[in-house]
């Protein structure tokens, strides 16, 4: 096709094999796009394409990946705002029959569907590092390691010592986004039945915090391991660890923490109270 499709904070340009998407630079423009830079899809990564009206005045251009194509939103695992969808292009509502033109277009080429075999888009180019709550974490590209801050690292992971994982030791990566309560980066070692079920005690994992460990950085951080993980070869599935009984001094400083994040305007009355309650049920 060779033709454009600017819309807000990106751009489509669409390829007989591809779509280049390259995302703005700007204030307004979300900060996981600028950290993306620009991504080429391979049309073998998409199996749809949907035009939807939006709001204030727009309409929504969406290409939906195939399952397990890209790192990025394996390891996003639905957690992604709306509003950071790399793969959603606004436009203004009075470009909507030129968006529906290159819907049409674009699904004509689309010819795959269901789960990929491998991923098909690249992962974000290594070396990568981020700032979590209790450490310092970086990826060359064949290792992970964690470098704990004394400031935030518990005793367990003090005792444990600065970790340094390979690759070929992992099975997998768990990101929960910072934007919630408790996020964190979990590298899933092949032993990972001895894992403690808790992010903060286990020296395989760091915590987020507010200002610590965003979307922006340790997201792509996690698509760039996993991709890392998958591209090593196949690992056997991880054994879930149970979940051991908290201390109840723990779980008191987790809810005055919750506290201070409702108290902020952080956290709403809704999930504080689900949040509280999960927390003593663990008592």
């Amino acid at each position: 096709m060779g033709d454009v499709l600017a819309g807000f904070h990106a751009a489509w340009e669409f390829e007989s094999d591809s779509v280049l998407i390259r995302y703005e630079r700007g204030i307004r423009t979300p900060k996981l796009f600028q950290a993306l830079g620009e991504r080429r899809v391979p049309l073998a990564a998409l199996q749809g394409v949907t035009l939807a009206p939006g709001r204030r005045g727009t309409v929504v251009l969406r290409a939906e990946p195939r399952p397990g194509a890209d790192p990025l939103i394996e390891a996003g695992a639905g957690q992604l705002k709306e509003s950071s969808d790399p793969y959603r292009l606004v436009l203004p509502a009075e470009r909507e029959t030129l968006a529906e033109y290159y819907a049409d277009e674009l699904r004509a080429l689309l010819t795959e569907s269901g789960p990929a075999e491998r991923h098909l888009v690249p992962a974000p180019e290594t070396p990568l590092h981020f700032k979590a709550y209790d450490a310092k974490a970086s990826f060359d590209g064949t290792s992970v390691a964690f470098r704990w801050f004394w400031t935030g690292a518990s005793t367990a992971k003090w005792k444990a010592g600065d970790q340094k994982f390979a690759v070929a030791d992992l099975s997998g990566v768990e990101w929960r986004s910072p934007e919630v309560f408790e996020g964190h980066l979990r590298l899933l070692r092949r032993d990972a039945h001895d894992q403690p079920a808790q992010a903060d005690q286990d020296p395989a994992a760091v915590v987020f915090g507010l200002g610590y460990g965003p979307v922006h950085e340790s997201l792509p951080f996690a698509a760039a391991v996993l991709a890392a993980v998958r591209a090593a070869g196949p690992a056997a599935a991880p054994v879930p660890a149970a979940a051991p009984r908290r201390d109840p001094a723990d779980i008191a400083e987790r809810i005055r923490h919750l506290g201070e994040l409702h108290r902020a305007g952080l956290v709403t009355d809704d999930e504080f109270s689900a949040k509280k309650a999960e927390l003593l049920a663990e008592l």
